[in-house]
């Protein structure tokens, strides 16, 4: 008499085996992340950048500025955006001609702590000198009609705003700059005008372009 052999089981379907299932969901949540990821780097926001060299003390307006789409992310506070802009805001400090508007960059009035002034350069400038420029004022005090002292740093770090060609001395290599300058500079620079010292404009590294 023949034994019967024992029924094999049947093979489980593979979509019921766990680690089937824990496969698909990996996969699914991989992809959903690199969806979410994609998204938020296409996600742009309006923000402000300068459309000339701005600098410090200057009031901003609309016509200075230009709103542009951007992706930011995480950074995006740290600009300025129609949102964020308050009218009747100052430079508070110097953002060249395209730059981004960091918040930081504008703010109320009183919180400028510069002023400017117009110094007549005894000396040539630079071609690359206009406005954003970083520059040195020096000054040699006169000594008598025509005879000056050794100069020295007056102002160690000043903005220029503006050079006026028209308004050079006459017989003079110089031209007038008007600069923005510290307040606390600004007693010291009003005698050595005063005074009749020779002024002398003297760029430093950063030259804006």
């Amino acid at each position: 008499m023949s034994e019967t052999a024992p029924a094999r089981p049947r093979p489980r379907a593979f979509w019921s085996d766990v680690r089937f299932l824990v496969g698909v969901g990996l996969i699914v949540v991989s992809i959903a992340g690199v969806w979410v990821v994609v998204a938020a780097a296409r996600q742009t926001v309006p923000v402000f950048a300068a459309s000339r060299t701005i600098v410090p003390g200057e009031i901003v307006t609309s016509g200075d500025l230009q709103v542009v789409e951007v992706a930011l992310g995480r950074i995006e506070d740290a600009y300025a955006s129609p949102a964020s802009f308050e009218p009747g805001s100052v430079a508070l400090r110097t953002v060249t001609a395209g730059e981004l508007v960091p918040r930081t960059a504008i703010g109320a009035a009183e919180q400028a702590r510069t002023t400017t002034v117009v110094v007549t350069s005894a000396t040539a400038l630079p071609a690359a000198v206009g406005a954003g420029t970083t520059v040195e004022v020096w000054a040699a005090p006169q000594i008598e009609r025509g005879v000056f002292d050794v100069p020295r740093i007056l102002v160690a770090s000043a903005t220029v705003v503006s050079v006026d060609d028209e308004a050079s001395v006459m017989g003079s290599a110089g031209r007038a700059v008007e600069l923005v300058i510290e307040r606390a500079d600004v007693a010291d620079t009003l005698a050595a005008v005063a005074a009749g010292a020779s002024m002398s404009i003297v760029p430093t590294a950063g030259i804006a372009r």
